[in-house]
């Protein structure tokens, strides 16, 4: 009873210095729940967000790829229609494998993709016979793909996949063509060029590998701006680009937008040479949502396939993470070091102003021991009262950061909880020490006689 008696009276008496300690440990776990709670769900948000510029993954025929490793033509994951070549593939992929992307087992992280066939057409703009018209154009640069087509899986679960997800930064004026239809859309230069508009109809002609010459009428339902030299294409649905190119279930390209980690040093030895991983390395690595581990398993699904990650978005994504993730740690450390500091100086001011009480306790029988112990409880209160209080104030601002910077609120862990209780409890008790060794040090006669 005493104990709690004294505990009582403390709490009475010098109340704006308990105030100033309750009010740090407040602003620090405050801040510190704020910052760790955005830390632990910032990956997948930053991920999400970056992944709208563009895939993070292509997947190419073994050919293709062994020809652009050879002679550096790899390019841009978003540029390839806007090539400066005018030749048309020469291997292909089976776009009925495309949907096997989604049965990876990562097949969650996989967002979006979408398959193309990069060809070239003669375009007549206006009449049936393209030698008659002035409107015309030869060799540009014609995209087959999906736009937002609707898959029905073998597990009966259906997703949406095409470009309305994966050129999002597009300004479209106009609306996005039909899947299997004859609608197409075309790039602001391409249409300045052949002086086309919204609504227009413009044929296309293909001569194929077997000499004959296909034509298609393309209802043009959409002018856009991509930013880039990609304004020059002309995207229609792939099934029409194949009839046209007399290439059927045929692709050249499948671009992959998949949410993942940032490489390692093991992701790194595992995209050099898969089979020189350990058991244990291998399990964890793919396991683990490298996109090198995506890769990988893209390909044990797609035949004849072989899937990069694009290093300049993989990288991108990768460094603004960490960079992000670290800035938000410092300032958690910062505001704890901060705690301290104020946490110290006020209970050494705390200690030196009641003395003579701890004097007096000293004087009748209190161990240093039972004196340090109602310092540690006193303050052990204040500061979880305010841990609580900034831990209610950290989840809001927490929120308020998601909405502001990403759209969407910040899913706050247990274990961000934890884990700021425990590193208070650490700062309380290391700004504690000092000012209990000054409490050893208390000579009851001598206080109690003023010296």
């Amino acid at each position: 009873m005493f104990f709690f008696r004294m505990i009582f009276r403390s709490f009475s008496r010098q109340f704006k210095r308990r105030l100033l300690i309750a009010v740090t440990v407040c602003l620090s776990a405050t801040v510190s729940v704020a910052m760790l709670g955005v830390v632990f769900d910032v990956g997948d948000k930053l991920n999400a967000e970056l992944s709208t510029y563009g895939s993070n993954i292509t997947v190419q025929p073994k050919a293709d790829a062994v020809v652009n490793d050879l002679y550096n033509t790899g390019g841009d994951a978003n540029s390839n229609a806007s090539g400066t070549s005018e030749s048309d593939p020469t291997t292909f992929l089976k776009e009925s494998d495309a949907p096997k992307i989604k049965t990876i087992f990562w097949a969650f992280n996989i967002t979006n993709f979408a398959p193309e066939l990069n060809i070239h057409a003669d375009v007549n703009c206006a009449s049936e016979s393209a030698e008659s018209n002035s409107c015309k154009a030869s060799s540009v640069p014609i995209v087959g793909t999906w736009f937002a087509k609707t898959l029905h899986m073998d597990s009966g679960e259906s997703t949406v996949a095409g470009m309305n997800g994966m050129r999002s930064w597009w300004k479209l004026d106009g609306s996005w063509p039909k899947d299997d239809s004859v609608q197409g859309l075309i790039g602001t230069t391409l249409a300045s060029k052949l002086g086309v508009a919204k609504g227009d109809t413009v044929t296309l002609y293909k001569t194929t590998a077997d000499g004959s010459r296909n034509k298609q009428r393309i209802t043009i339902t959409g002018i856009y701006d991509s930013g880039d030299s990609d304004n020059n294409a002309m995207y229609i649905p792939s099934s029409t680009a194949q009839v046209l190119a007399n290439l059927p279930d045929s692709i050249d390209r499948i671009e992959v937008k998949a949410l993942t980690t940032p490489d390692n040093d093991l992701a790194r030895k595992a995209s050099k040479n898969p089979n020189a991983l350990t058991q244990d390395e291998w399990e964890t690595w793919y396991c683990t949502a490298y996109p090198s581990s995506i890769a990988y398993q893209i390909e044990e699904v797609i035949p004849g396939s072989v899937a990069k990650q694009v290093r300049q978005v993989a990288a991108l994504q990768g460094d603004v993470l960490q960079k992000t993730q670290a800035v938000m740690v410092l300032m958690t450390v910062l505001s704890l070091v901060a705690a301290a500091i104020a946490v110290a100086n006020l209970m050494a001011a705390s200690i030196g102003e009641r003395g003579s009480e701890l004097a007096l306790l000293k004087a009748i029988g209190a161990t240093d021991g039972a004196v340090s112990r109602l310092m540690l409880a006193e303050t052990a209160v204040i500061s979880l009262i305010g841990a609580i209080v900034g831990a209610l104030l950290g989840s809001g601002v927490a929120q308020i950061v998601g909405h502001v910077v990403f759209g969407s609120g910040i899913t706050m862990r247990p274990m961000v909880f934890v884990l700021v209780f425990v590193l208070l409890t650490l700062t309380v008790l290391i700004a504690s020490f000092s000012s209990i060794r000054s409490i050893l040090g208390l000579k009851p006669a001598e206080v109690l006689h003023g010296r």
